[in-house]
């Protein structure tokens, strides 16, 4: 899928370019399935393009089966079914991934719906639980939880035995407590920072998960535990927010800002492999699970486009190519 000029969904031109061919370090994968990200909706606007060196087209995620090997690659082999983290591709019927980006489909999946888990998955798990450290006991505030994001940190949280709080349309809060969230807010009729401190008996939330940026900035410091972590991933809310350093400071609280698609290779394998140890086995067993909201042919992501721009999914939204 190439885009020509920046704009909007119809951007998007499915078209024939040379194939891929597999570098050091790297395999081709047939792709089943791609998955329709955030940042691919800002790449297709021309504000967010990919880092240097990759590819061109959008696609930060995909599943499919490999089908060659380049150099100085172990472990895997042609056949094998797998699903893979990108820094772009991901829109076409075959793509070059490094090696160490490669998970397997775990035992269960149905290798589309695959597509939909290593974006969210190496980003929930690199965050909530490497960076801000989610512990059993504590509770987890979420922005955006009928997201693909969304719907796998409620999970994955679940999971480590922590008490998930989430914001979100009202009409989609009770697919999200069947995910196991606790508490559902909506951000467009209630102040999410008196009903975090209400259901918390005032203490506020331990992690907070955020992808507005700026315009949350100063409640997300309000909603803090003390001790509490915000880790922002996403600027939907603006880059540039004011800080209360001293509501900060008394709450003894910490802020990171992280980013995933810029990371080098290496960064990217040791979060590949952190997943791969730690997250797999809960999707194996069932406690934690791909959301699919539907899918769509790759051909038509332009509709794919204007469905996730209007916000009214839950969970992933695939393209598929047959």
């Amino acid at each position: 899928m190439t885009i020509p000029e920046p704009g909007g969904p119809d951007a998007l031109v499915w078209s024939e370019v040379p194939d891929p061919e597999p570098g050091p370090g790297e395999v081709i994968v047939d792709v089943r399935a791609s998955a329709v990200n955030r940042a691919d909706l800002l790449q297709r606007q021309g504000h967010y393009p990919p880092p240097p060196g990759t590819s061109a087209y959008p696609g930060l995620e995909c599943s499919g089966v490999i089908s060659a090997i380049g150099p100085d690659v172990a472990g895997w082999e042609v056949g094998r079914e797998v699903c893979a983290l990108l820094a772009g591709g991901g829109y076409a019927e075959r793509v070059a991934v490094p090696a160490g980006q490669l998970l397997p489909v775990p035992a269960g999946v149905d290798v589309v719906d695959a597509a939909a888990l290593p974006e969210v998955a190496c980003t929930v798990w690199s965050n909530v639980v490497r960076v801000a450290g989610l512990a059993k006991g504590e509770t987890l505030l979420l922005h955006g939880g009928g997201s693909g994001i969304g719907t796998f940190a409620i999970q994955l949280a679940v999971a480590l035995g922590a008490t998930v709080a989430v914001t979100a349309r009202a009409a989609k809060h009770e697919r999200l407590r069947k995910l196991g969230a606790a508490h559902t807010i909506d951000y467009r009729e209630q102040d999410f920072v008196q009903e975090v401190r209400r259901v918390t008996g005032g203490r506020g939330a331990d992690v907070i998960l955020d992808i507005m940026g700026a315009a949350y900035l100063p409640r997300n410091v309000a909603a803090l535990a003390t001790g509490g972590r915000l880790v922002v991933i996403g600027m939907q809310g603006g880059r540039k927010g004011e800080l209360d350093l001293g509501a900060l400071l008394a709450k003894r609280g910490t802020i990171t800002a992280t980013a995933l698609r810029s990371r080098p290779l290496d960064e990217k394998a040791e979060i590949v492999r952190g997943v791969r140890e730690e997250v797999w086995p809960l999707v194996e067993s069932g406690a934690v699970r791909p959301v699919v909201d539907r899918r769509v042919p790759m051909t038509e992501a332009a509709r794919a486009h204007r469905l996730v721009e209007s916000n009214d999914h839950v969970g992933k939204v695939l393209l598929t190519t047959g």
